[in-house]
């Protein structure tokens, strides 16, 4: 009897630590796209960002961490004096409300970088079964542009966006600024998906 007793006490503890371990760590869906006229990482692999006049300000400090930490971790290193890359950041964020009822999520086209039109993701309730409008999602997007600091050539320009239902947190511009990145220097061809966690601090 008493060996049976611990064991709904040890499924309680291991369903709220899988509990806890979901409330810290979040998935987070990237859509990239790359394009990329490097073979290698170029030598010296050094950069500068060149901050547009918008950015000249104290509350963009946290993106360029944000961005150059990522860029580090794809083998990349600030160097302001003698930059190999020139690099501009780009970041935006937006609430858009959703498509109307049985129209499905918009494919990603053209845009401004590289992402698209905004196309809105969900279902509305509306007529006999209208509850209200839908939840408006929330759209998180980063670029990267990337030149050669001697003949100011683009090199690699990427982008990721993450729509999500929930506020984002502001660190989700790391986890876009990595996905941006993943593939360095030669990533595939083509839109894709790019999955990384969120990780929460533990409060």
């Amino acid at each position: 009897m008493t060996q049976r007793r611990w064991i709904p006490v040890l499924l309680l503890g291991l369903a709220e630590a899988l509990l806890a371990g979901c409330s810290n760590t979040r998935l987070v869906d990237g859509q990239v796209q790359s394009f990329s006229t490097l073979t290698a990482v170029p030598a010296p692999a050094t950069y500068r960002i060149e901050r547009l006049p918008s950015q000249q300000t104290p509350s963009f400090d946290a993106i360029a961490t944000l961005a150059e930490q990522s860029l580090a971790r794809a083998g990349l290193q600030r160097d302001d004096a003698a930059p190999r890359l020139l690099v501009q950041l780009g970041v935006q964020a937006d609430a858009v409300p959703r498509y109307a009822p049985f129209r499905p999520y918009g494919a990603y086209g053209p845009g401004p970088w590289g992402f698209g039109g905004w196309a809105g993701r969900g279902w509305g309730v509306h007529g006999m079964w209208r509850f209200g409008e839908p939840t408006p999602l929330h759209r998180r997007a980063v670029s990267i542009v990337m030149r050669d600091a001697s003949t100011q050539a683009v090199v690699y320009e990427t982008s990721a966006v993450h729509e999500d239902v929930w506020v984002s947190d502001p660190a989700v511009y790391g986890v876009l600024f990595d996905a941006a990145l993943n593939g360095f220097p030669k990533p595939p061809q083509g839109p894709r998906q790019v999955r990384l966690p969120l990780v929460h601090a533990a409060p």
